[in-house]
């Protein structure tokens, strides 16, 4: 099959995929040639931003900030939740540190992040 060689060819991609989305819906059959054009034209691109634009794995740091604004703490409130120091939890957003495995299982469980992206897996 034919891919994506460069990026006026990923626009132009692009550029079709929009064309076709307003001529499919959920009830389109799916012999239709436009439906097929855009299944095609959406794995070229696909394919293509894999590998040109590829989407990195948060950071530690990044994801205790996500989750840290959404449930409302600062840096003193989560230190209390996790059972540490603030300068601790400073140098854990900052990367400086990385938590110890209890400290890890804590985050896991109180701040609901997975425990993959805890311990860097």
């Amino acid at each position: 099959m034919v891919r994506i060689q460069n990026e006026i060819a990923y626009k132009a991609a692009l550029e079709r995929i929009e064309e076709l989305l307003p001529l499919v819906d959920d009830s389109t059959p799916l012999t239709d040639k436009n439906l097929i054009e855009l299944d095609l034209m959406s794995g070229l691109v696909e394919e293509y931003e894999d590998e040109h634009y590829p989407i990195k794995s948060p950071s530690l740091a990044e994801v205790i900030k996500l989750r840290m604004f959404e449930m409302g703490l600062n840096q003193a409130k989560l230190s209390g939740l996790l059972g540490v120091s603030p300068s601790l939890v400073s140098d854990y957003l900052t990367g400086k540190r990385e938590p110890t495995l209890k400290i890890a299982r804590e985050m896991s469980r109180k701040l609901n992040i997975d425990a993959n992206i805890v311990l860097g897996v």
